[in-house]
């Protein structure tokens, strides 16, 4: 639903084209016999449910297809806003503004999606006035997302009122793009009916005991994701949930020391970071999908170790999808191929993805440092002679040796695949 994806831009194009030759073309195929335009004569209901997967701006130009066209748009349920397909900006707050007066508003809006961070912030007034239609038609708004620059406050007083949202995803800066401090998350939110919560760059606030549990009010919830998310002023950051069945955390850095997982219903974990939270309650015992992109931002044992408790955590995981970044941080655990598992013995499949080395420079880095003290706890010699290798150019190999024999110990029938990854990232 998020940030505007080229291959979106292309299959809207796409759509609108054959829309255009259902209504022009005189091929046979395309049309019967008495020149009848199908795509017209289909109930309103389902071209507006074709019309709902539009960016608004693509929506809107279908108006121009006949006089039946010309306001079907002003009734489509959903909006989609989006910046980066307007130059210059003005004519996205133009368009805005236009399309926010002329909309029937006696139509339910059901789902908003509202995009500018690749612009950098939006007018207050445009913001404020987005925000207010958004007020006046809460009763039936079922999916939010806000990813932009600007007032926090009039942005969570808003999301607060929508009490009927089963999706809610937030990327939100306060005081301008150049900010990169977390929001605070507020204790207070209460969204019963919320089944979807994807947040980016907030802040936990703790209470009492050193301990923080932020999502214990939406009791209905299936998937989370917390991405560039912290903790403050708590030591556990609590995950208790009935029906929680997605978890992901990506750009992991929650500065915690223990994450408290209770969700019995959890199928599926995924997780992008350096791994520094001990997990323990229910943990990842229920999981049956696994993805693990594992980095390390120092030389320090306790992120290797961390990974591997994992690991050890995983009774009955069907699919494991590891890096080669992630293999490495775990060859770092001392004598690790001596280590027994007691877990990954349901494992199915699974999947090595390789991450080209000239992309991450500096986790090559850390990586050889901590592979040189590895060698130097066992002696000089060793150390001395590896580091002789690296500067003669050898680089750490990306599935070091024996890491595959090792996680299959368990279940040396599964399917093993490898394939290459590229890493490539939009605004």
């Amino acid at each position: 639903m998020y940030g505007y994806d080229m291959a979106d831009s292309n299959e809207e194009s796409m759509i609108l084209e054959k829309m255009k030759r259902g209504r022009h073309s005189e091929n046979e195929n395309e049309e019967n016999e008495e020149g009848e335009d199908r795509l017209s004569d289909l109930p309103d209901c389902i071209i507006l449910h074709i019309l709902s997967f539009l960016n608004t701006k693509h929506a809107v130009r279908t108006c121009v297809l006949s006089t039946k066209w010309k306001h079907l748009w002003k009734r489509i349920p959903t909006l989609k806003l989006q910046s980066l397909i307007f130059s210059p900006r003005k004519h996205f707050s133009l368009f805005v503004s236009k399309i926010l007066t002329l909309r029937d508003s006696s139509t339910a809006l059901h789902a908003l999606d509202l995009d500018l961070y690749c612009h950098g912030g939006i007018e207050p007034q445009l913001l404020k006035k987005i925000l207010n239609y958004v007020c006046s038609h809460n009763n039936h708004l079922q999916e939010l997302g806000i990813r932009v620059s600007g007032d926090s406050n009039l942005i969570m007083n808003c999301v607060s009122s929508c009490r009927a949202l089963t999706s809610l995803k937030l990327s939100i800066r306060s005081g301008g793009s150049f900010n990169f401090e977390n929001l605070l998350f507020p204790k207070s939110l209460n969204l019963p009916a919320l089944t979807n919560l994807d947040l980016t760059r907030f802040t936990f606030c703790g209470g009492e005991n050193s301990l923080v549990e932020p999502f214990s009010a939406f009791i209905k919830l299936r998937s989370l994701v917390i991405s560039g998310c912290n903790v403050r002023d708590a030591q556990t950051l609590r995950i208790s949930s009935e029906t929680l069945v997605n978890l992901t955390m990506l750009d992991d850095s929650t500065g915690v020391d223990k994450m408290e997982l209770c969700a019995p219903s959890l199928c599926t974990f995924t997780y992008s970071g350096m791994p520094t939270e001990k997990i323990c309650g229910s943990g990842l015992s229920s999981v049956k999908q696994v993805y693990i992109d594992a980095r390390i931002y120092t030389t320090c044992e306790k992120p290797p170790m961390t990974l591997l408790s994992w690991l050890l955590d995983l009774a009955n995981v069907k699919s494991l999808t590891v890096t080669s970044t992630t293999l490495q941080t775990l060859s770092l655990v001392p004598d690790l191929l001596e280590v027994k598992l007691l877990s990954l013995c349901n494992l199915k499949s699974m999947e090595i993805k390789l991450k080209l080395p000239e992309v991450q420079p500096g986790f090559l880095y850390i990586l050889k440092e901590a592979m040189l003290e590895k060698a130097a706890a066992k002696s000089r010699k060793e150390a001395a002679k590896l580091r002789r290798e690296f500067k003669a150019g050898l680089q750490p190999h990306p599935v070091p040796d024996g890491m595959v024999d090792f996680l299959l110990q368990n279940s040396p029938s599964a399917k093993v695949d490898i394939t290459t990854v590229y890493n490539m990232s939009v605004c």
